[in-house]
């Protein structure tokens, strides 16, 4: 990866300052200080925070969080929380396939989106409500006051429980002195973007305000024909989002703040471009070498369209950003996201009364070309999408007794949750044909059809398209599976007749089941699958401050979360070539181990054909589970006002987030007892009693960590030790077929020949340091640094659930021992804000903020193709502001380094010979040849632009 040298120097120049000195860590991320403290520098570090539900300086708070502040988020051109990136080292935000399922992490740990049924290990409040999935944050914020980033677990102090942490952020309320303001920004890419308020008083007692953001811009991913014409973009933005605002102070004891908001995206979203498509033969990761051509390819070549000079996009560089998308499989977002709310506050004298009722809907359409290649292998339908309506009411009661010496908090909380997932994958019109040669080119060191045989696969009969012939690499291999077959039944003792009969009737019926493969219809797969999850879950918590001294103050907090979740599936699916098959005597012939390479290609032609459980069989079926899940999760710190600014503190707490079902079909059925990935789940219809091996359970942490905090007039710095014990960690990770959800713990003693332990530990175990700094030597200028030590490490010996008795899944095996996905053990973040003033009333503005992120695997099974290098990101602000701010001009660049780099690597689906030979680090466990074909979803490229900005 390229970089520019003087920036590296500069950035580890930055590293260097904040592990040496200049400040604040939890109290400052870029820019952290909101004006009037820019103002003063006696009181630099008072930013005001309500992280613990009573409003606090940051400096003063006894856990790991930072705060944001509106002006930070504007100079950084922060729109949405996946650019809190840039000012909070120990956070990272990504977004995948879908935006509708973003995913956060915290000191190198979160949950993996793209799948619906699990919720985040990082929760998101957007005004004191939940939002119960991240991609809800992924989206324009409007006007924002701060943004609250709270590490490790949460469960006493906010409605819902979180087990790596929180984001809370916080709209500006509506004002009762009128006020206007508004922005109009134009950048590359034809980026667009309008943004507006106005608030001000109704009556004496009633104030409002309504704010609007309106953007769009070009798609950063090329389409490209056959001619290598461009013929259009994807991954474009098109959303715009409205937030209205009423405000009642009937009394100086009474307050009513009611919120509605909307929001809606109608984009091309999410396209991905090749990053590895080598197929390697060896004997370990490290000893391999690679083949010249690879049979997925030239299978895809065949059937797909061919870019101009005979290049592909399986071969170019993918920070090209060309694609291909198969005519009329257009990606598509359309998201429609609302709700209301409202928060009551009555002060009743001798404590506060405060209540939080909201009703929201979200629903995202996410459909198009899910293969990402030139060929049509597999698509969503206009037909799928996944919808969350909440309902949410918390309570909490709060305040001080026995002179003060006790701040006390008592609440409780109540969701309701109907989630609907209509997710109808189908067969695009290349999947047949690709199919049948896939398992004709074999997964083995070589091809067993050399690359003209395999053109074939995409060559028409008679100039007819839809009839490629396949016919004659079908009949040939039937042909030499007879041969073989009846040589090894000679080689038994059967008469030659008797082995010759035998013989013809295996090898026909294979030639009759790759025939029917080869052939199943374009659109076969779900007409309308639902899944169902309905989720109740109440809480009582309590948080409580005592000061047992002036100085010394000792927090304990407690709460019980009672969590019922129930599935229900209705699965509607016109694939009858896998019923057919599954009813021939393939499953016979897969399931006789004596019969080898005959075996394998039956096991083959079903899995397949009956691709995540694809079949007419399933209508039939009434899936149902449910459980009952409930848990005492709390938090114990102490801590001490040294002096002088100065306090220190440490503390335990423990976390925990609900289990829930993994909504996937192609899942149904593998409750993971097998030694290895099998067919066999396939080898027989599916049963209502699979729906439990759909479930996961919850995911626990215990949680310690010890800080220090250091508030002088000018600068601040704080430090955290921390260390978090992950039980039932949930990993998602997508093999390339399916997404698989497994439970993660460790062993105590050595594993099992199966797999199994008897005893467990934690799983994933995060532990490390934070430094963060601000210094603000004049009310003109403003810096801040920070360092994050992150080492979210598995366990030497793992297994998939808390009793052992499920072995760890075989795509999963490089986990033990390795850190966690989207973990980089290094981030460091600085940023400097000066505001000088040029005479008239007029200042200037300069602001540059960067993050260097260090080496990470970027795929949940760490396959080292995977792995990204460590890259730097800087952005850059420069402008003119007239007297009292009133006007602005401002240009901006974000990334304007160019630096190239992925969000999320993954397995192109379907993209490989053999379900165990997928990577290089596989080599040498599970076979000498590594084929599979990997995708990745990049971050944004280098953008620029101006903005223009007014209020009144």
């Amino acid at each position: 990866m390229q970089r520019p040298a003087f920036f590296v120097s500069a950035s580890l120049a930055a590293m260097l300052c904040a592990l040496a000195a200049p400040a604040l860590a939890q109290d400052g991320s870029a820019g952290t200080l909101p004006q009037d403290a820019a103002d003063d520098p006696d009181s630099a570090g008072d930013i005001i925070v309500t992280a613990t539900r009573r409003a606090s300086p940051l400096a003063e708070v006894p856990i790991a969080v930072s705060a944001v502040t509106a002006q930070s988020l504007q100079n950084s051109g922060a729109n949405d929380i996946r650019q809190l990136n840039q000012l909070a080292p120990s956070l990272l935000v990504s977004s995948t396939g879908s935006e509708a399922n973003g995913a956060a992490r915290i000191r190198g740990v979160g949950t993996v989106g793209d799948n619906p049924g699990l919720e985040s290990s990082v929760a998101v409040f957007i005004d004191g409500v939940y939002r119960s999935r991240t991609g809800a944050g992924l989206t324009d914020l409007g006007e924002i006051e701060r943004i609250e980033v709270l590490r490790g677990p949460q469960g006493t102090l906010f409605g819902r429980n979180a087990s790596a942490g929180l984001l809370n952020i916080v709209s500006k309320s509506p004002s009762f002195t009128f006020g206007a303001s508004g922005e109009l920004s134009y950048g590359n890419y034809e980026f667009w973007r309008a943004a507006g308020r106005v608030t001000g008083p109704i009556s004496e007692t009633i104030a409002a305000s309504l704010d609007g953001v309106y953007s769009r811009r070009d798609g950063f991913l090329k389409i490209v024909d056959a001619t290598g014409n461009e013929t259009g973009d994807t991954n474009d933005r098109n959303r715009y989002f409205l937030r209205g605002q009423l405000l009642f102070e009937p009394t100086s004891d009474l307050s009513i703040r009611l919120i509605g908001d909307y929001t809606n995206r109608d984009e091309s979203c999410c396209g991905a471009v090749f990053i590895d498509t080598g197929e390697e033969v060896g004997t370990s990761p490290t000893n391999y070498t690679q083949n010249a051509t690879n049979r997925i390819v030239t299978i895809l070549g065949a059937l797909g369209t061919r870019f101009p000079n005979g290049a592909t996009p399986y071969a170019q560089d993918p920070y090209e950003r060309k694609i291909s998308i198969t005519p009329g499989r257009d990606y598509v977002s359309d998201l429609k996201d609302w709700g209301v709310s409202a928060e009551i506050n009555y002060d009743l004298g001798s404590a506060k009364l405060t209540s939080i009722t909201a009703y929201r809907d979200y629903k995202s359409a996410d459909y198009g070309d899910y293969d990402y290649s030139t060929a049509d292998l597999l698509y969503r339908d206009p037909g799928t999408f996944r919808q969350f309506r909440t309902f949410t009411q918390e309570l909490r009661l709060q305040g001080s007794a026995f002179g003060e010496a006790l701040d006390w908090l008592v609440g409780g909380y109540y969701a309701n949750e109907k989630l609907t997932l209509r997710d109808n994958i189908r067969f695009g019109a290349d999947y047949g044909r690709f199919a049948a040669c896939r398992l004709m080119a074999g997964a083995g060191n070589t091809s067993n059809l050399a690359p003209t045989q395999l053109a074939l696969c995409g060559a028409p009969i008679d100039g007819n398209p839809a009839t490629p012939d396949v016919g004659n690499l079908i009949a040939g291999t039937q042909a030499n599976l007879n041969a073989g077959l009846t040589q090894a039944f000679v080689n038994a003792g059967l008469p030659l007749a008797n082995a010759q009969a035998q013989a013809a009737a295996i090898s026909g019926g294979l030639g009759q089941g790759l025939t029917a493969l080869a052939t199943i219809p374009t659109g076969a797969g779900d007409t309308d699958t639902r899944y169902y999850q309905k989720s109740e879950n109440w809480a009582l918590f309590t948080h409580n401050i005592v000061h047992l001294t002036d100085r010394l103050d000792l927090t304990l907090g407690l709460r019980y979360t009672n969590e019922r979740k129930r599935f229900s599936a209705d699965l509607n699916n016109n694939n009858a070539t896998c019923a057919a098959l599954q009813a021939s005597a393939l499953p016979g012939v897969a399931t006789n181990a004596q019969l080898g390479s005959a075996a394998q290609l039956a096991g083959g032609i079903l899995t397949l054909a009956c691709l995540g459980n694809a079949s007419t069989s399933l209508n039939g079926l009434d899936l149902q589970d449910s459980f009952n899940d409930d848990e005492f999760t709390g938090t114990a710190v102490l801590s001490y006002k040294v002096g002088g600014g100065v306090m220190v503190y440490g503390g335990y707490s423990r976390g925990y987030k609900a289990g829930g079902y993994n909504l996937d079909r192609f899942e149904l059925g593998n409750r993971g007892v097998a030694p290895a990935i099998s067919p066999i789940t396939y080898f027989s219809p599916r049963t209502n009693a699979d729906a439990s091996s759909l479930l996961f359970g919850a995911e626990t942490v215990d949680a310690f960590e010890i800080g220090l905090k250091i508030n002088k007039r000018s600068w601040g710095f704080n430090a955290a030790l921390f260390r978090q014990e992950f039980s039932n960690f949930q990993l998602n990770t997508f093999n390339g077929t399916s997404f698989v959800v497994q439970n993660i713990n460790g062993c105590k003693s050595a594993k099992a020949a199966n797999g199994t332990c008897e005893d467990t530990k934690p799983g994933l175990i995060s532990e490390g340091v934070e430094l963060e700094a601000y210094v603000a030597p004049t009310r003109y200028l403003r810096g801040t640094a920070g360092v994050t030590y992150a080492k979210a490490q598995f366990a030497d010996q793992l297994v998939g659930n808390a009793s052992g008795s499920t072995p760890l899944d075989p795509a999963l095996f490089l986990l033990e021992g390795q850190d966690n996905s989207n973990a980089p053990r290094w981030v460091t973040t600085a940023s400097l804000a000066w505001t000088p003033p040029i005479g008239g009333g007029y200042s200037g503005l300069l602001y540059v903020d960067t993050r260097m992120t260090g080496d990470h695997n970027t795929g949940s099974d760490l396959y080292p193709e995977k792995r990204q290098d460590g890259y730097i990101v800087t952005n850059a602000r420069i402008g003119i502001r007239g007297p009292d701010e009133r006007w602005a001009i401002e240009f901006w660049g974000q990334n304007i380094f160019d630096s190239d780099y992925t969000q999320v690597a993954f397995n192109s689906p379907l993209q490989s010979s053999s379900p165990n030979n997928q990577s290089t680090g596989q080599l040498g466990r599970f076979g000498t040849m590594s084929n599979q074909l990997f995708s990745a979803y990049l971050a944004e490229p280098r953008t620029y632009g101006i903005t223009l900005r007014g209020k009144f």
